[in-house]
């Protein structure tokens, strides 16, 4: 019965050191049978298939080799929008969510833009961007990928949020896509999560995130800084004067970062916004 093999499961997730493992078993099981967590338990004492067992047995085998339970899943839910994700892109964190909500801030203090002009660098799964176009009606929004992999899953989150005509996706490193409009400011907000991680510390993550995430996300170079170096003297040349540079930032890189803000000149003192946990995760501040 089904309530037999999840407690199998449940146990044997828990003997390979699985966080949550009831949790995680029932949503496999629930994922196998093609089921909701909350419809799964209309069939707890129901009998199970031969090829419904089999399938739900590959999935453990997948989270007990260390593939994200999101990966095996499909998706992962950010600032309540169910988001499509794979190995092509990051998987969305909760604590990403203080990006959204301090874009979200600045721009509703801004109130004499009429259409927001945002740049949003590095946008993986399209999380960020996708949430702020759900949040704001005059807005559009371009969103940059250096993997055009990534794009592919950003625009297809963005079609099925019923946003992509508020988004414009492009491929590209950082900024040059827009050499172009260097010093035309085009952008009222610049917004970016980029990869932090130092690259010696990156073989000490979880198993689940080193060797399935893509590793272009996460690498930030030789300390860790290196997309905000680049970021920071860059972004004066595309924002417009009284415009936000919004960066999120690894536990014990807001002082730093903001360093490199105040040091380039061109933005006014850096602010840094903690998350539920207390850690310092966003730093942001406003052009001169």
């Amino acid at each position: 019965m089904a309530v037999e093999l999840l407690n199998w499961s449940t146990n044997l997730l828990r003997d390979h050191g699985i966080e949550n493992p009831r949790l995680q078993a029932e949503l496999l099981l629930a994922h196998s049978l093609n089921l909701s967590r909350e419809g799964l338990y209309g069939r707890l004492h129901s009998q199970i298939e031969q090829r419904e067992m089999e399938r739900f047995e590959e999935l453990i085998r997948r989270r007990i080799s260390g593939v994200p339970l999101q990966y095996i899943l499909g998706h992962q839910e950010f600032w309540s929008i169910d988001l499509k994700v794979d190995p092509r892109v990051l998987i969305p964190r909760p604590e990403t969510e203080v990006l959204v909500e301090q874009a979200l801030e600045v721009l509703s203090e801004a109130i004499s833009w009429t259409t927001a002009f945002v740049l949003e660098i590095g946008t993986g799964s399209g999380a960020v961007a996708i949430s702020l176009a759900k949040e704001v009606k005059d807005i559009f929004l371009v969103a940059t990928d250096i993997s055009e992999e990534a794009l592919r899953v950003a625009r297809e989150n963005a079609r099925s949020s019923g946003v992509l005509h508020q988004i414009g996706f492009v491929n590209g490193n950082l900024f040059e896509p827009f050499n172009l409009f260097r010093n035309r400011k085009p952008f009222d907000l610049i917004l970016s999560n980029p990869p932090y991680i130092a690259t010696s510390e990156i073989g000490e993550l979880a198993r689940e995130v080193k060797d399935h995430e893509p590793t272009i996300a996460l690498n930030g170079g030789e300390d860790g800084l290196a997309f905000y170096r680049a970021i920071i003297a860059q972004a004066p040349l595309y924002l417009k004067r009284g415009g936000w540079l919004l960066l999120e930032v690894g536990q014990g890189q807001a002082e730093k970062v903001s360093g490199l803000m105040e040091k380039e000149g061109d933005f006014l003192a850096a602010q840094s916004v903690r998350d539920l946990l207390g850690i310092e995760r966003v730093v942001k501040a406003q052009r001169r």
